[in-house]
């Protein structure tokens, strides 16, 4: 059935290359975006990739979705997924009280001390499989099986930026407050949303995420300097 071109509108044409969330079909989005970017073509006007498919955004007053489609199908026919370069990343992790206000209940409902899912997070290496809901937001796979749990029957309004959150196999740095049904395991003062720079987000498709721990002295100094 995969890959699998969809039109959408008159503007875009949506390749899916599955349905789940699955580490070897976001490689196939991830080289797939690669490609088509790099490659282009007459009317491009965007490529919005999701955790299994890519949105290919035209100008259908210069081309159509036939031959969006026919280049769609040569870059699938000639992509190397093995090939798509990841840049690891370094995320600051600050799980004082304050920060991990979900820690106790995640404990009771995993059966494992505070300091077993602090280790098991911190023991991950996340990839960055898909951008979206909200700016700099990156969804990132490869959440320690003993630590995950399904997303709150409700959300909380008001969860503050740099709250790190955990829902099924993903985690997630928010990048602005906002209302969350994931579970809030600490806070980092990394920067990831940065509209100054022509890379607007730290993160990029298929990057590898690692966290590492600081104390909360170490979050206050460092939030400082990023307000000063």
């Amino acid at each position: 059935m995969y890959p699998r071109l969809i039109p959408v509108a008159d503007c875009g044409l949506l390749v899916e290359f599955g349905d789940r969330i699955d580490p070897a079909i976001n490689t196939q989005v991830a080289t797939f975006d690669r490609d088509l970017t790099a490659r282009g073509f007459q009317g491009f006007t965007e490529s919005v990739p999701s955790w299994s498919a890519v949105f290919v955004g035209f100008e259908p007053l210069v081309t159509d979705h036939a031959a969006v489609q026919r280049l769609c199908e040569d870059i699938i026919a000639t992509m190397k997924p093995g090939a798509a370069k990841r840049t690891r990343h370094e995320v600051l992790a600050c799980y004082d009280h304050d920060f991990a206000p979900d820690l106790a209940t995640m404990a009771e409902k995993t059966k494992l001390s505070p300091d077993a899912i602090i280790a098991a997070h911190l023991a991950g290496t996340y990839v960055v499989g898909m951008m979206g809901f909200a700016p700099g937001y990156a969804y990132l796979d490869g959440l320690p099986e003993t630590i995950r749990l399904p997303r709150k029957t409700s959300p909380v309004r008001g969860v503050p930026k740099g709250s790190i959150m955990l829902a099924g196999s993903q985690c997630i740095v928010s990048t602005v407050t906002m209302p969350s049904g994931w579970w809030v395991i600490g806070r980092s003062p990394t920067r990831i949303l940065r509209p100054e720079n022509h890379l607007p987000v730290l993160f990029d498709m298929g990057d590898e995420i690692v966290f590492k721990r600081i104390d909360r002295k170490t979050f206050d100094a460092l939030s400082a300097e990023e307000n000063a």
